[in-house]
């Protein structure tokens, strides 16, 4: 081989150094983990999370947030103010160092907050090198203070621009559209988080305000309950069996004797089969728990089993309950909060202080107990619904058996209706669940045989909802996904026997369709959670309108894109003509093909949990029995549907 005589220079000119906050714009996704919505909204966060720090810290009592006409956003609160004196090393104002320093702020051992949420420092800084202009005013010492910056960069110096006999830190940002996929903020999410975030602090007023044409409205959050109120609001639409939500709260030292320790919890068990356990460390949702949520439910199960004994509501050769028979119903939040926390992974989604297993663990086991003295009568009931649990489990237990016995989760014998791909590689399979047989019929004729798989369903299938593991695992439909899949259900669900990375819910785009998804969906979050947890779920989305011009055929999602189209074909010569799909069935195979299932030109919606907390709340109240919550949900979400098809 000919050396290559034109080498590839490599020396230190190509080492990039990336000053100030040019790595944040290099690579967003490090800091706020994307340029898609959530990145989006993550902004918002981070402001909000200083003003909660200052709440933590005693100053802060109200915090505004608006999304402007513009789509710009506004964070007020009435802390203390954010420092503006000179910085003793950097020579510049601390208001701009915290704005335009990576990991600089009061968080890092300066005294500055001894809890805090906003661990890294790298907030507001971050903030203002995603966004094209930013502007902070701050109420301190009797004066007003204001600083403008863009992309990371101071544009004008601190200036003293009044008085105030307030205090307070103001901050107006606008995020970069060279940076973003869209700047479009979504009430719902922020209304979610600073919700959660109100219960998680008590006595914190949070007012979101959206100023958009056409979106007008208003939320104030206020819980001087806390996470009591919190539990209250996730069972809104349960039935709690007891009356009372069970709340204790401790304070304590690390292993140093320094730092502060503090845990919070509130639980109330419903009628329902599923549990919620939400747990946080400094307001920070840890979705993949860590040894404070150890702790807890070592001692649940403990607690319950120690006086199911002494109370004889267990004899002495009964099976003692187990974790899952005590947490059947449970709606519960642990929160704690501690001066040197350490998170596993970037997302901070798991604690990792050991010495919080410990604390919570004893703090539970005394309070829970002494609850359960006092309250005798409620304990009754608590203590039957874990009994019933267990009884429910061993029937449960039972029922997987007879069903592998007849090699239905074991994946030997695939269900008869489903026409599977020939392709063994999951990430390279998809199968879709196509509501009835008619349907079914087009998706198994136009699929590519070598990777889709077809599975119709026949009708709604059960609501998970409102019916136990035993019961579901009866349901033909339910059994056919299940082994179709390959992962087993449940507490034995295993995400590596997974047969496909792509599940495809493909119903009618009418009201019926959306029940068959929802009730899909519920089945999946409730009982296969990692399938949504991994991104394997999606939605298929069939047109609504197919438009022939001449020998020209195009086809529409919505109603804006049909008008659009329609404009676009008003100059053309020859008649329009227009059908309507009520229905895939409508559809013949070829149609299917080319619109919904042609990897080329179809349009995925791929189904994410965002909020755990969020999600249980609204399966609950869209699925469950309660019809004055749903009735609720409907008129309050309607008038901001902005493309609704019946």
């Amino acid at each position: 081989m000919a050396a290559n005589t034109k080498q590839q220079k490599y020396d230190a000119e190509q080492i990039q150094v990336l000053e100030g906050l040019e790595p944040v714009r290099k690579r967003p996704g490090m800091y706020i983990g994307s340029t898609g919505e959530k990145g989006l909204h993550h902004l918002v966060y981070e402001i909000v999370d200083n003003s909660i720090d200052e709440a933590l810290a005693g100053f802060c009592k109200s915090i505004n947030v608006t999304i402007q006409k513009d789509d710009s956003i506004v964070v007020e609160d009435d802390g203390r103010g954010m420092p503006v004196d000179m910085h003793p090393k950097l020579k510049i104002p601390a208001l701009e160092v915290i704005h335009t320093v990576l990991h600089a702020g009061g968080k890092f051992g300066g005294g500055g907050y001894k809890v805090s949420g906003g661990l890294h420092g790298v907030g507001a800084s971050v903030v203002n090198a995603l966004s094209t202009r930013m502007e902070v005013e701050i109420k301190r010492n009797g004066k007003t203070y204001y600083q403008e910056y863009s992309k990371g960069k101071t544009v004008t110096k601190l200036k003293e621009i009044g008085t105030s006999k307030k205090t307070g830190s103001k901050t107006l940002f606008w995020p970069d559209p060279e940076i973003f996929d869209e700047i479009d903020f979504d009430f719902a999410t922020l209304e979610y988080r600073l919700r959660e975030m109100a219960f998680l602090n008590k006595g914190v007023s949070i007012t979101l305000r959206d100023e958009r044409e056409g979106l007008k409205r208003k939320e104030v959050f206020h819980y001087e309950g806390g996470i009591k109120e919190f539990v209250k609001y996730q069972n809104q639409s349960k039935e709690p069996i007891h009356a009372d939500v069970i709340y204790f709260e401790a304070k304590g030292k690390d292993k140093t004797g320094k730092g502060d320790m503090e845990v919070e919890v509130a639980m109330q068990y419903t009628d329902r089969y599923n549990e919620v356990i939400l747990s946080y460390a400094n307001n920070i949702n840890t979705t993949d728990g860590g040894f404070h949520l150890i702790g807890y439910k070592t001692a649940l199960t403990r607690t319950f089993n120690d006086y199911a004994r002494k109370n004889k509501f267990l004899k002495e050769n009964d099976q003692p309950l187990t974790g899952e028979d005590v947490r059947e119903g449970l709606t519960a939040i642990i929160s704690v909060k501690l001066t040197n926390p350490q998170f596993e992974g970037q997302t901070k989604a798991k604690l990792g202080n050991s010495e919080m297993r410990g604390f919570v663990e004893t703090t539970t086991n005394e309070n829970l107990t002494a609850f359960l003295q006092e309250n005798p009568n409620q304990a009754k009931f608590i203590l039957a619904k874990c009994l019933q649990a267990a009884r429910a489990r061993e029937a449960a237990r039972k029922a997987r058996e007879i069903t592998r016995k007849n090699s239905v989760l074991d994946g030997l014998a695939l269900p008869g209706k489903l026409a599977d791909c020939s392709e063994k590689d999951p990430a390279f399979s998809e199968i879709f669940l196509v509501e009835g047989d008619s349907a079914g019929g087009s998706a198994k004729q136009g699929r590519d045989r070598k990777r889709q798989a077809v599975l119709p369903l026949r009708g709604k299938i059960l609501n998970v909802e409102k019916a136990r593991l035993e019961k579901i695992l009866n349901s033909d439909e339910i059994k056919n996904m299940i082994t179709a899949f390959g992962c087993n259900i449940g507490q034995e669900f295993d995400v590596k026997k997974l047969r496909y990375h792509k599940i495809i819910i493909m119903t009618d785009a009418d009201v019926d369709g959306a029940h068959i998804r929802t009730l899909l969906l519920t089945f999946f979050y409730r009982y296969m959670t990692p399938l949504i947890e991994g991104g394997y779920v999606y939605a298929a989305q069939p047109p609504l309108f197919r438009v022939k011009k001449g020998k020209d055929t195009y086809y529409t999602y919505s109603e804006r894109e049909q008008m659009k189209l329609l404009a676009s074909l008003a100059d053309k010569s020859g008649k329009v003509d227009i059908q309507r799909y009520k229905g895939l069935g409508e559809m013949d195979f070829q149609q299917l093909w080319e619109t919904t299932m042609d990897y080329k030109k179809r349009t995925l919606i791929q189904i994410t949990l965002e909020d755990t907390a969020a999600a249980d709340a609204i399966f609950t109240t869209l699925m469950g029995d309660k019809v004055p919550p749903r009735k609720k949900f409907i008129e309050d979400n309607a008038k901001y549907v902005q493309n609704l098809d019946i």
